[in-house]
C-alpha cells in the first residue's frame, strides 16, 4: 500500500506540498493582484534568490544594488554552501518543490568552480531549479571545471542556467574597462553565449541563458538596438531593470526617477518589432513586473498569448485548471506522460481550447511555411522595476508592525511588497523577505556581520 501511495503522489500533476504552497501563496496575496491571469499562487509560488552567501564583486556598477559593506566580505566556499543549504531548505518547506532560484549575491564566479558546483547541488537537493547570476566575465576553462567532475571528467550537471549581466553601467570588465555604448559589449555577449554552446557541443550539457540590463537615462534609447543585436546570440530571456535608488549610495549617478516603465517597455517592443502582451499573464504586481512570452521565427516575433483575445484568456484559464503548477521537466518521460493524462482527465476542456490556441499561434508565426524555413526560438521579455530605498524602508518597518501607511506612496510600496514575486529566505526567523526589503533594509547590517565573520583580505 505504501508503494501504491507513493506512485499515486508521484503521478499527480502537482506534488501535494506544492499544492499546499500554492494555496498559501494565493491566500496571502493582496486583493488587487488576484486576477484570472495571476500566475502567483496558481502556476508558481514565486522566484527565489540567495543572500549573504558571496556578497563581494570584482566589477563596479553605477548603480549597484548591493550595500557598500559587501566589498568587505571574503568569498568563502564553505560558508556559501552552508548558507545556501539552510536557505533552500526553508524555501522547500514554505514554497514546495520545483521552483526557480537564483544563486546570487556579488559575483558568483569569485567562487571556485568546485565551490560553485557545491552550491548548485545544494539547491538541486532541495528541489530548486538554480540559475547562476554573473557579470559573464569568466573563461571557458572555469565553465568546464564547474560542469565536469574533477575526478571522472564526466558531467556533474545535465543542464546549467546562467544569467549574464551586460550593460554600459558596469566598470572593470576585462578588455573593456569602461563602456560608452551598449554595442561595445556585443562581442562579450556573444562570447558568453558561445561558451555554453561549446559546452553543449563537447559534453552534452544543455543550457538556458538570460541577459540582464540595468536601464538608466544614459542607455534607455539604446534598448531597441540591443534587443535586435541579441536576437540570435542564444539568449532565451532578455530582462531589463530600470535603475532605482537602492544599495550603494556612492554609485547613484543619474536621475533614475526620470525613467517611466512604459518608456522602457515601448523601447523593448521597438527592438522586438512587435507588441509585447504583458497583460496576458501577471506575475505579482504589474508595477513591479512585466513578462511577455513569445516565439521568434527569423526576425518575426509572435506572442504566445494575445491579451486582447478572450479565446487566449480562456485557453490560459483551462491550462491552469488542468495543470496548475505541474513541473513539465521533473521525472522521466513515462512519469510526465501519466501526469499529463491525469491533468487532462481532471479538466478535459483543456484539449479543445489548447488545440484552438495552437492553431492561432501557428497563424501568428506565419504558418507551416515559416516553420519549414526556420526553427522557432522561444524568447521571453521581462522588466523588473525595483523600488527606491527611501520608500521601502518606512513601508517595511510599518509592515513589520502590522500597520498600513496613510501616505499614498508608502501605501503603494506596501502593496507591491505584499505581492512581491521575488523572495529571499531567512532560516533564523523562518520567514521570506521581498528582495527590495532585503537590499534596502537588511543587507547593510547583514554584510557588517559577515565582514566580521569573513573579513576580506584586501579591499579591491
Amino acid at each position: 500500500m505504501t508503494r501504491l501511495r507513493e506512485l499515486e503522489i508521484a503521478t499527480r500533476p502537482e506534488h501535494p506540498d506544492l499544492s499546499a504552497a500554492l494555496a498559501a501563496r494565493w491566500a496571502e496575496l493582496p486583493a488587487h493582484v488576484k486576477r484570472p491571469n495571476q500566475m502567483l499562487g496558481r502556476r508558481m509560488t514565486g522566484c527565489e534568490g540567495t543572500h549573504g552567501v558571496f556578497p563581494r564583486c570584482n566589477l563596479a556598477c553605477t548603480p549597484c544594488y548591493h550595500a557598500k559593506e559587501a566589498q568587505r566580505v571574503r568569498t568563502d566556499g564553505d560558508h556559501t554552501e552552508r548558507e545556501v543549504d539552510r536557505q533552500m531548505a526553508l524555501l522547500r518547506e514554505l514554497r514546495g518543490p520545483g521552483q526557480h532560484a537564483q544563486l546570487i549575491g556579488g559575483e558568483v564566479t569569485l567562487l571556485g568552480p568546485d565551490d560553485h558546483a557545491r552550491a548548485l547541488r545544494a539547491m538541486i537537493r532541495h528541489g530548486r531549479k538554480p540559475m547562476s547570476m554573473t557579470h559573464g566575465d569568466f573563461d571557458y576553462d572555469y565553465l568546464e571545471q564547474l560542469a565536469l567532475d574533477p575526478v571522472s571528467g564526466k558531467p556533474r550537471f545535465e543542464h546549467l542556467a546562467f544569467a549574464g549581466h551586460f550593460d554600459s553601467t558596469m566598470l572593470g570588465r576585462r578588455g573593456i574597462e569602461r563602456v560608452h555604448d551598449e554595442a561595445e559589449l556585443n562581442d562579450h555577449r556573444a562570447r558568453f553565449c558561445a561558451m555554453f554552446e561549446r559546452l553543449e557541443r563537447e559534453h552534452g550539457i544543455t543550457h538556458y541563458l538570460a541577459h540582464n540590463m540595468t536601464v538608466t537615462p544614459r542607455n534607455i534609447d539604446q534598448i531597441p538596438q540591443l534587443v535586435r543585436d541579441c536576437r540570435r546570440m542564444g539568449f532565451r530571456m532578455l530582462s531589463f531593470q530600470p535603475a532605482a535608488y537602492i544599495g550603494n549610495e556612492a554609485r547613484w549617478k543619474d536621475e533614475y526617477r526620470a525613467i517611466c516603465t512604459d518608456e522602457v517597455w515601448q523601447r523593448i517592443e521597438r527592438g522586438a518589432g512587435a507588441r509585447l502582451h504583458h497583460n496576458a499573464e501577471q506575475v505579482g504586481d504589474v508595477r513591479c513586473n512585466r513578462t511577455a512570452h513569445g516565439l521568434s521565427v527569423g526576425d518575426r516575433y509572435a506572442t504566445l498569448l494575445d491579451e486582447d483575445d478572450p479565446r487566449d484568456a480562456r485557453a490560459l484559464a483551462d491550462f491552469i485548471v488542468a495543470f496548475g503548477g505541474m513541473d513539465f521537466e521533473a521525472g522521466g518521460r513515462r512519469l510526465r506522460a501519466v501526469r499529463v493524462a491525469r491533468a487532462i482527465a481532471r479538466h478535459p476542456a483543456v484539449l479543445p481550447s489548447g488545440a484552438r490556441w495552437a492553431a492561432r499561434l501557428l497563424r501568428r508565426i506565419g504558418g507551416v511555411r515559416a516553420l519549414r524555413r526556420e526553427r522557432p526560438r522561444a524568447i521571453t521579455y521581462v522588466m523588473h522595476a525595483f523600488m527606491d530605498a527611501r520608500d521601502v524602508r518606512p513601508a517595511w518597518e510599518l509592515m513589520q508592525r502590522g500597520e498600513v501607511s496613510d501616505d499614498p506612496t508608502i501605501r503603494a510600496t506596501q502593496e507591491r511588497l505584499q505581492a512581491c514575486s521575488y523572495a529571499m529566505a531567512h532560516p533564523e526567523s523562518g520567514t521570506l523577505v521581498p528582495a527590495c526589503a532585503q537590499h534596502a533594509v537588511l543587507d547593510p547590517l547583514e554584510n557588517l556581520r559577515l565582514a566580521r565573520l569573513l573579513p576580506a583580505r584586501d579591499r579591491s
